[in-house]
């Protein structure tokens, strides 16, 4: 499989989480551990789909504690979408051999 289409493929595993819980977190991870030490570029998306679906996780924590302040509702519905958007971006940008950074992630893995 060519590398653009490998980080494509991870990008979007995401997404299969709404089929099999927890998939969506695996996936990704699995792909990225078995190989981010055959390329660099794979090791970049691995690391910043990581870091979003960490990232995403605090934000949505952070959702559910404002939404006794009503504020969280927006917020969770924002990141609903983000976490649809942010994975179709970088997997188009993936195939088109370019990085993708998701633009709020938090650096967990660098």
């Amino acid at each position: 499989m060519e590398l653009n289409q490998f980080c494509m493929l991870m990008h979007l595993s995401q997404f299969a989480g709404y089929i099999v819980p927890l998939i969506g977190i695996v996936l990704p991870i699995v792909m990225w551990l078995t190989n981010k030490d055959q390329s660099y570029i794979v090791d970049q998306h691995g690391k910043q789909i990581v870091n979003w679906m960490i990232s995403s996780f605090i934000y949505g924590i952070l959702g559910l504690i404002l939404t006794c302040a009503v504020i969280g509702v927006p917020l969770l519905i924002g990141l609903a979408i983000l976490t649809i958007v942010f994975p179709i971006i970088g997997a188009v940008k993936a195939a088109e051999g370019n990085f993708y950074k998701y633009p709020i992630n938090i650096k967990f893995i660098a």
